[in-house]
């Protein structure tokens, strides 16, 4: 992937999971990671959550004041181009659905000349097991929306289909023939599969496959 990642996401989809989860493993392998929590949309799942795991790692993280609080009406306090510009590895939590595209347009232009210079990868984090995205022509509508609104393009899918506490093996091997679908008719790559750390690895010799941990956690 490309030093700033832009990851969108369904409702549901998992996008803050993959997102933490990518950002410790960058960490891991070296580099100085910044993580923008930019999910004005959803107030229970945000990457603001794993502020305490990410100062561990060293990975700094940039979230509206809202996050982890209970105001309604975000406040952004950090300068999105500012981070941009610095040079390090950046990724951008971008909330699911219409408004959240909404929010990142209005960056568009800024973050549009890094995808220009070749610097910037926008992917799509979806779940065939989500309303609105159980089939690849469903999640196609679903990513060209995306595309309009925000003013971007997507460079690439992660398929992360799941539910939750009850993913299984056998819902991550069916869904592989509907991501690749999906990426033909987008004509995005598929940049890998996921799976939970805590089932049994798929045997369908999936490639590449990107074993995650389970991060986030239900807030009843």
């Amino acid at each position: 992937m490309k030093r700033i990642v832009v990851v969108t996401g369904h409702y549901g989809s998992g996008k803050t999971n993959f997102t933490a989860a990518l950002a410790l493993q960058l960490a891991r392998e070296g580099k100085k990671v910044t993580v923008v929590d930019f999910d004005l949309v959803n107030p229970y799942f945000r990457t603001a959550d794993f502020a305490e795991a990410f100062a561990e790692k060293g990975i700094t993280l940039r979230a509206p004041d809202f996050a982890n609080t209970n105001v309604d009406i975000p406040s952004i306090q950090f300068d999105l181009g500012g981070l941009a510009a610095e040079g390090e590895t950046l990724l951008i939590d971008v909330g699911g659905d219409d408004d959240g595209a909404v929010a990142l347009g209005r960056y568009s232009h800024m973050l549009n000349s890094y995808a220009e210079t070749g610097e910037l990868d926008m992917i799509a984090v979806v779940s065939f097991r989500r309303y609105l995205t159980r089939t690849a022509e469903e999640a196609q509508t679903y990513l060209q929306s995306i595309e309009r609104v925000s003013r971007m393009k997507l460079t690439g899918i992660v398929n992360n289909t799941n539910l939750g506490a009850e993913t299984t093996t056998e819902m991550i091997e069916q869904s592989v023939a509907e991501a690749q679908k999906l990426s033909q008719l987008t004509d995005l790559p598929l940049i890998c599969t996921t799976a939970p750390e805590t089932i049994s690895p798929p045997q369908t010799g999936i490639c590449p496959l990107m074993t995650l941990p389970v991060m986030v956690k239900l807030p009843w």
